[in-house]
């Protein structure tokens, strides 16, 4: 506990008695300063024990005295001592009544206790509690090592994290979910700030927000949060080496961290940083290892893939996986070419692999990416799906898309095609299938592609399942697709390519230099002869024109176009044309 006017009341050199203020005599004591200005509030920074003479100042004037006083009690001053048997042998009455109106202790200081001897015993007492903080800090550290290093990790260092501050404690995931909390109430608590954690996730770390409790400003470099509707105050902690978030410490407390839960706070920090980064050696081998095991499986060598894979990858290969390809279109949604898989031959993807097992809880991602980058974000939240439930997922960076093997019908799988939902939903565009004016992704956003469920010894036709619902999610403006919906819906959104509408174009550019002239109408006749199937009547009909007048009009589009329309190619590909047309139109 810091000093106290109480404490220094007590204290038996310092002989002080109480003059006013009686009831505030708990207040901590920041420092003691000495001032005989009339106006000292300039120097004063709050907290402080003010110790006068009253050499400079009329202290048996009321008004004067009354203004004085509301002064050092605007300015945080927590209590005025007073000399006495220098200037007045008794504080002046003025002085006393106007501190007793405001609320501000004031403490008589004898003639034999020099100012100076009360500034020592305020320094000292700072000094001890701030040791009794470091001590009781590395305590804390020693406590939270041992229980990191634990066999039950993370969660025993969260309960002593909890017991030593007298409150709550959570750990999130790089993708934010709640993976453990102390107690176990706490996780509802948690819950609750997913939003924040959200907002800390996506600053550069290291990085710092607190949460409610009525405050207005955090730990060092902190800033408010959005929750504030709460009765505890939460400070919510990044963890990670580099820029990029890997987790998220949350700690609840019914009162802003003192200096020895400070030191809990980032020795818990640190421990925790340390179990969610792994060695960069290690990491580089697993890279190594789970590239040359793709390599291996789309080479059509899958005895080889498992020998090499061993343990790491668990029963992923024991069981159907699905393939998932992933990328970040650039130029807005035009079409790309098909990549080439992996070659066996290949020294190493563009990038290295990473793997995740149940050992580990948060992936890594090519580089140092930014969390805003949607390839990176899309690992983090496989990877802690994948480690909460103990699986085993291969993650492939390849240039500017991921491949990505992941047990089917698992958390991986489930956590991917809820944030396609969430991310569809969020930004607007939910295209159905059948959907043919959906606008294709724009640079900015993630396309993937996701397989049937295939073994090893399949995993090259699942590649190019993958890529063939890749490019469908590219042209119906998707994020994903999953290969058993390529065949739904029309094939009307594939014609979404400006190659086939320069085409239809091309072929209809003639009718439509026609019909500009007010010469008939031939485009809307031909495809209405065409909906109809030939039926002459039934497309006249529409159109309101007599059949012969419908027959005429078919002749000047085989004149115009030379070609026949009784071959079946011709009608299809005008058709088509004529359906490319009216998606772009309507586009």
């Amino acid at each position: 506990m810091p000093p106290t006017l109480a404490s220094l009341v007590r204290h038996p050199g310092l002989k002080l008695s109480v003059l006013a203020g009686e009831d505030r005599l708990e207040t901590p004591v920041r420092w003691a300063h000495v001032s005989e200005l009339a106006d000292p509030v300039p120097y004063m920074e709050g907290g402080e024990l003010l110790l006068i003479t009253a050499m400079q100042i009329e202290a048996d004037d009321p008004e004067e005295m009354s203004r004085y006083v509301r002064r050092l009690v605007g300015a945080g001053v927590v209590g005025l001592g007073f000399a006495l048997g220098v200037k007045y042998a008794e504080v002046p009455p003025a002085l006393a009544a106007a501190a007793k109106e405001e609320g501000l202790p004031l403490i008589g200081v004898p003639r034999p206790t020099p100012f100076i001897a009360i500034s020592k015993a305020v320094s000292a007492a700072i000094a001890a509690d701030q040791y009794r903080a470091v001590t009781a800090g590395f305590e804390a550290q020693r406590e939270l090592t041992r229980a990191a290093i634990g066999a039950e990790g993370p969660a025993a260092l969260l309960a002593r994290l909890a017991a030593h501050l007298d409150g709550w404690a959570a750990l999130y995931d790089a993708s934010g979910s709640v993976v453990a909390a102390a107690p176990d109430w706490a996780a509802r608590r948690a819950a609750r700030l997913t939003a924040d954690v959200e907002r800390l996730r996506s600053r550069p770390g290291p990085a710092s927000i607190v949460v409610g409790g009525g405050c207005t400003a955090g730990a060092a470099g902190a800033e408010p949060a959005e929750d504030t509707a709460v009765a505890d105050r939460v400070e919510l902690q990044s963890l990670g080496t580099g820029r990029r978030t890997r987790g998220v410490l949350a700690v609840g407390t019914g009162a802003p961290l003192g200096t020895a839960e400070r030191y809990a706070v980032h020795s818990a920090v640190a421990l925790l940083t340390l179990t969610t980064e792994r060695s960069r050696a290690l990491q580089d081998a697993e890279q190594r290892l789970g590239g040359a095991v793709l390599r291996m499986l789309l080479a059509g060598e899958p005895d080889h893939a498992r020998a090499v894979a061993g343990r790491l990858y668990g029963g992923l290969l024991d069981a159907p996986f699905r393939m998932l390809v992933a990328e970040v279109p650039s130029g807005g949604g035009a079409a790309q070419q098909p990549h080439a898989a992996p070659s066996a031959v290949d020294e190493a993807p563009t990038e290295a692999a990473t793997t995740t097992t149940a050992s580990t809880s948060a992936g890594t991602a090519a580089g140092e990416a930014e969390a805003c980058d949607p390839l990176a974000t899309l690992i983090d939240i496989m990877e802690a799906a994948a480690a909460r439930t103990g699986e085993s997922v291969l993650v492939v960076p390849d240039g500017g898309r991921l491949i990505v093997l992941a047990p089917d019908g698992g958390a991986a799988v489930t956590a991917c095609a809820e944030h396609a939902r969430t991310v569809e939903g969020r930004r607007g565009t939910k295209a159905r299938p059948r959907d043919r004016t959906a606008a294709a992704p724009s640079g900015d956003e993630l396309v993937i592609g996701l397989s049937a469920p295939a073994g090893p010894i399949a995993a090259a036709a699942a590649y190019r399942q993958a890529e063939q619902a890749l490019s469908v999610a590219r042209r119906r403006g998707r994020m994903l697709v999953e290969h058993e919906q390529v065949a739904a819906g029309s094939v009307l959104p594939l014609l979404a390519d400006d190659a086939v509408r320069a085409f239809a174009d091309g072929m209809l550019r003639a009718l439509h230099e026609h019909d500009a002239t007010g010469r008939g109408d031939l485009v809307a006749s031909l495809r209405a002869w065409l909906s109809r199937h030939g039926q002459w009547d039934a497309a006249a009909a529409d159109l309101g024109v007599h059949r012969h007048t419908l027959r005429y009009r078919m002749r000047r589009v085989e004149e115009i176009l030379g070609r026949s329309l009784d071959d079946p190619d011709v009608r299809m590909e005008l058709w088509l044309a004529l359906k490319a047309t009216a998606s772009g139109t309507s586009a």
